[in-house]
């Protein structure tokens, strides 16, 4: 036998029982925002081009102009379009550049705990200094946002063997690491389920634009078309697309331009899909009955 990860059991996705979202809608809709802040000189960082001896000076500047720029331009667009988002906060910004947080607060956005800062992995962590970190990220954003968040991704996706026992005993309950799956599912942990929540690894800006090195229009195409033929898909399920973005990767003006796009498109089927939040999905998911959701 190989080896499991013993947090959830196969399940076909044709064979699960059927619910709606809220007014009956079929497709939930979510825009997880990254708002990230790394260390200057070292630690982890994504990389415009191949980075040079630390400091590297071009990464670190291009990253940081999402904070700076790129994240205003986007909550100018989400405003237009009404959208609304999940922003996911390394607790650092905290202390770097908290009138962005405060931006998307005074807007109703749910903020959702995305580590201290993507520079470090928590999967490289000891259980005890894991837990001291989920602690601490759970604590300043409790005390800037006046309650605990609901939710938990990790830099990099990073999870150890055990995170899910760790994030349910802090008191989460969802996490969004996991890419298996276009409904929620339950995992198992030692204090009861903890929910997972679709978070994208196709339809994200990191994946697609800096790894594939997608061009800006071929980027809106692949927005555009996951959402057409979920649409599709979901007369038979509900569905969940959530849509990743770094503000340092389409904050940037010409990728900007070529999103908007994609996010008119959907806007445009607002009275189909239900626009909504990760925290509310899972929310949607807790309130049904046992054994709807595997």
């Amino acid at each position: 036998m190989l080896t499991n990860h013993g947090r959830y059991s196969y399940s076909a996705i044709v064979n699960r029982p059927d619910y709606c979202w809220p007014e009956g809608k079929r497709l939930a809709v979510y825009i997880a925002l990254n708002l990230e802040h790394f260390a200057f000189g070292e630690g982890l960082g994504a990389e415009l081009a191949p980075g040079g001896p630390q400091p590297d000076i071009l990464n670190y500047a291009w990253r940081d102009y999402g904070n700076r720029v790129g994240v205003w331009r986007l909550l100018e667009l989400f405003e237009q379009l009404q959208l609304p988002v999940s922003l996911l906060v390394n607790s650092s910004i905290y202390d770097y550049c908290p009138e962005v947080v405060t931006a998307f607060r005074q807007r109703g956005d749910e903020i959702v705990a995305h580590g201290r800062t993507n520079s470090e992995r928590q999967s490289l962590l000891s259980e005890a200094e894991e837990a001291a970190l989920i602690a601490e990220v759970t604590q300043t954003l409790k005390q800037h946002e006046g309650q605990a968040p609901m939710g938990w991704l990790g830099p990099w996706i990073s999870q150890s063997w055990q995170t899910p026992d760790l994030l349910k005993q802090a008191g989460y309950r969802y996490l969004l690491d996991w890419c298996c799956d276009d409904q929620p599912i339950w995992f198992k942990t030692e204090s009861g389920p903890i929910l997972a929540v679709p978070y994208p690894q196709e339809v994200n800006d990191i994946p697609a634009i800096m790894a594939r090195r997608m061009g800006a229009a071929e980027f809106a195409d692949l927005i555009i078309d996951n959402f057409d033929e979920m649409r599709e898909q979901a007369k038979h399920q509900p569905l969940v697309f959530g849509i990743a973005l770094h503000p340092y990767i389409v904050g940037q003006p010409f990728r900007l331009r070529h999103l908007r796009r994609a996010l008119q498109h959907i806007v445009a089927y607002t009275s189909e899909i239900w626009l909504t939040q990760a925290g509310q999905i899972a929310a949607h998911i807790e309130a049904l009955p046992r054994g709807t959701v595997p």
